[in-house]
C-alpha cells in the first residue's frame, strides 16, 4: 500500500545521517523506502560511498512511532504527503540532484502549469513594489503559477499581487505546518489557499524555523521554475543564495539593477556584473525573454523607451559588434579575440545589458539582441 510506503518514507528520512541524496540512493538500490528501511543496515554494501556509520540509524523504532504521528497529522490537517521516489515530486523540482525526497502539501495545483520564481528582500522599496505591480500588471492575460517563500517585503507583495491578478501562487515555507512564521502572514497564507494556491514544504510538522532552513527553503524555490527573477536584495541576501540554486540547477536568472549607492539593489548589480543573472531592462523584454505571449494590453515599461537609436561609445561599439558576428562567445574567448583584459570587458557588457543590445547565458556566453 502507498500509505505503507509513505509511513517508512518519513521514518527513513528522520533517520540520522540520511539526507535527501542519501535517501535517493537506499531507494534506488532496495527499491522502496520500506525495502530501504529492512534491509540497508545488514547489505549497506551494495550502496555507493555509504558506510555503516550513516545506516546506523535506520530501522529505530522511534522514528517509525514518528511517521506514524505525522501520517496522522497530515490525515487530520488535509496536508498531501509528495513522495520522489514514487514519481510525485513537480517535474522540474525532481531534475534537481539534491530534491526534497518528501513534500508536504496544503492546496492544489495544477502541476503542469508554467511557474515563475520571483524572490527578493525583506526590506522591500518603492522601486521593487513598482516593479512587482508592473510585471503582474502586464502578464494579466498570461497563464502561470508565481513561487516565493512568504517572507515579508518582495515575497508578501508576490503573494499579493498573485491574487489580485487572480493567479495561483505556491508559497514554500522554511518550517513544519505545525508553524507559520512569519505570523504576521497568517492571513496572507490562508487567502493563498482560498484563492486556490498552495503552501508547500518539505520539513516535516514538528521542525521550527531555525535560520538553516531557510537557505535550504531556496532551493526548492529555484527548482520548481524555469526562471527565477530576483527584485531587490542585498550583498549576501537570502536571494543571493536562491539565485546560486537556480544557475547549478541551469535555470535562467534574471536580476532587477538599480542604483550602485543603493543598499537593496547592489546584490543583483553583482550577480549581473559576475554574468549569473539577465539584466532587466524592460518588462516587455523581460517577458519576452521568459517566453510568454504578447499582452493584449500596452505592458508598462520599467525605463522609458525611445525609438531613438541608442549611441554607442566605441569600445560599447566594438564589444557589440563582435558578439553580434560570433554569437553565444564566450568571455574567455572575445578577451583573447578583442585583446582586452575580462575584467575590463565585463563592465562594458553589463553596460551593453542594462541597453538591451546584448544578452547573457550561463557558462558566461553573450549574444546580441
Amino acid at each position: 500500500m502507498i500509505s505503507e510506503e509513505y509511513l517508512y518514507a518519513i521514518a527513513l528520512r528522520e533517520s540520522s545521517q540520511i539526507g535527501d541524496i542519501n535517501f535517493h540512493k537506499l531507494v534506488r538500490t532496495f527499491g522502496t523506502a520500506e525495502n530501504a528501511w529492512k534491509k540497508a543496515k545488514k547489505e549497506y554494501k551494495k550502496l555507493e560511498g555509504i558506510g555503516p556509520k550513516t545506516v546506523a540509524d535506520i530501522g529505530n523504532e522511534n522514528h517509525l512511532r514518528f511517521a506514524e504521528k505525522e501520517l496522522k497529522f497530515c490525515e487530520k490537517n488535509n496536508i498531501r504527503i509528495r513522495v520522489r521516489h514514487l514519481n510525485e515530486t513537480p517535474t522540474l523540482l525532481n531534475e534537481c540532484i539534491d530534491a526534497p525526497s518528501i513534500l508536504y502539501q496544503k492546496g492544489n495545483i495544477d502541476d503542469s502549469l508554467l511557474k515563475i520564481s520571483i524572490v527578493g528582500t525583506r526590506n522591500m522599496t518603492s522601486y521593487g513594489k513598482q516593479f512587482i505591480g508592473d510585471f503582474f500588471e502586464a502578464t494579466q492575460y498570461t497563464q502561470y503559477v508565481s513561487v516565493s517563500g512568504l517572507a515579508l517585503g518582495i515575497d508578501k507583495e508576490v503573494h499579493e499581487q498573485s491574487i489580485q491578478n487572480q493567479k495561483p501562487t505556491i508559497a514554500v515555507l522554511a518550517h513544519g505546518f505545525e508553524f507559520l512564521y512569519p505570523a504576521k502572514n497568517r492571513k496572507l497564507s490562508e487567502k493563498i489557499l482560498q484563492e486556490g494556491g498552495v503552501l508547500l514544504t518539505e520539513f516535516n510538522s514538528t521542525r521550527k524555523p531555525d535560520r538553516e532552513n531557510f537557505i535550504q527553503r531556496n532551493r526548492i524555490v529555484a527548482g520548481l521554475s524555469p526562471a527565477t527573477i530576483v527584485v531587490e536584495t542585498g550583498f549576501g541576501g537570502g536571494s543571493v543564495s536562491t539565485a546560486a540554486f537556480a544557475n547549478d540547477y541551469n535555470r535562467e536568472v534574471f536580476a532587477l539593477p538599480g542604483k550602485i549607492t543603493d543598499v537593496h539593489s547592489q546584490g543583483c548589480n553583482q550577480l549581473i556584473l559576475q554574468n549569473k543573472a539577465t539584466a532587466i531592462s524592460t518588462i516587455q523584454d523581460l517577458i519576452s525573454m521568459l517566453g510568454f505571449n504578447n499582452p493584449k494590453e500596452k505592458i508598462a515599461e520599467l525605463f522609458p523607451y525611445s525609438e531613438t537609436t541608442i549611441q554607442l561609445t566605441e569600445n560599447q561599439e566594438n564589444i557589440y559588434q563582435f558578439i553580434k558576428q560570433n554569437p553565444q562567445i564566450s568571455l574567455d574567448n572575445l578577451a583573447e579575440e578583442i585583446n582586452l583584459p575580462s575584467h575590463k570587458i565585463l563592465p562594458i557588457i553589463l553596460e551593453l545589458e542594462l541597453l538591451g543590445k546584448v544578452k547573457s547565458f550561463s557558462g558566461r556566453q553573450f549574444i546580441a539582441i
